[in-house]
């Protein structure tokens, strides 16, 4: 049976941008190579290296799934219908499906020479199931003082190869927006950042980037995605970039109303860019915004906030 569209629903399906965009099936491999690119010449250029190492565990185990996904179908389509995220990750890190990962990501370590990562491995592997569910639940929730900061790199490595992978196993999912414009669709949790596109149907679009699953739902620009003012935004891009301050490829979109801000790539001016390396790459921005009074409210599960 055909449905038949009247003229205003014809306008509105031809203006309509696509409101999801999933992220590719090598994302880590991807995110991988951009750090170990950054790392060249930055201050943090081993710690860089070093999350790309985790990447490339990340992207073996989305090639093989230590685990299914945890959601069985009726219970996707009953949240999607009701605009819920069928991926909530307040409820399934507590159901534990998620701890598989983390363990399948311990094992493609072996004895490291000592220092912060043999640590963290040490205390990881000396844990119990409870204790994993509880770092990751404080994790995901922004509890950093809970969670030794040595540990949230690993955690938030399973965390996001688990979620990711669950996010690319669903069924052609019809997500619908959040409650809140910074809130994932797919999982419920914050964005991590900004990117606005350059390619085909999602050319010129900013899509906001999962801190957990790295799912991307569009949200218009020139808005501040956490109190909704458009009003007096600016701008700021890192002091040292090589690029005239319009055609910076990451730039912190800054609110006076709400005092916060969110980084933002634009594809556009670097097509190479990926949003958690470059978010990573550049944290004397956040530096030099905090020393201005503005606050970041967006996690990036691989580096402790201080």
């Amino acid at each position: 049976m055909s449905t038949i569209l009247e003229p205003g629903q014809i306008e509105a399906s031809a203006v309509m941008p696509p409101f999801l965009h999933l992220p590719p099936a090598n994302l880590f491999e991807v995110r991988a190579a951009r750090l170990d690119t950054l790392a060249q010449g930055n201050a943090l250029g081993d710690y860089l290296r070093l999350v790309a190492r985790l990447c490339r565990v990340q992207q073996q185990l989305v090639d093989n799934p230590p685990g299914a996904l945890p959601v069985a179908e009726a219970r996707q389509r009953l949240c999607i219908s009701h605009g819920l995220p069928p991926l909530a990750a307040d409820s399934l890190v507590r159901d534990g499906a998620w701890l598989v990962w983390l363990q399948a990501l311990l094992g493609h370590f072996g004895d490291e020479p000592h220092g912060p990562l043999a640590e963290a491995l040490q205390v990881l592997r000396g844990s119990d199931d409870n204790q994993r569910k509880g770092w990751g639940l404080a994790l995901l929730a922004g509890h950093y003082d809970a969670v030794p900061a040595a540990l949230v790199p690993l955690l938030g490595a399973a965390l996001q190869a688990a979620w990711s992978s669950w996010l690319l196993a669903l069924p052609a999912p019809e997500l619908k927006p959040a409650g809140s414009l910074a809130q994932c669709p797919a999982c419920g949790s914050p964005a991590m950042a900004g990117v606005v596109r350059n390619r085909g149907k999602h050319n010129g679009l900013r899509y906001l980037v999962c801190s957990l699953c790295a799912c991307e739902w569009h949200v218009v620009r020139v808005k501040c995605v956490y109190c909704e003012s458009s009003k007096d935004l600016r701008y700021t891009s890192l002091e040292n970039d090589r690029h005239l301050p319009g055609k910076a490829p990451l730039r912190a979109e800054c609110c006076p109303g709400c005092e916060s801000y969110l980084k933002q790539n634009y594809l556009e001016n670097d097509a190479a860019a990926e949003p958690l390396a470059d978010d990573l790459a550049s944290l004397a921005l956040d530096m030099r915004l905090d020393e201005e009074g503005f606050h970041r409210l967006a996690p990036n599960l691989m580096l402790a906030p201080g």
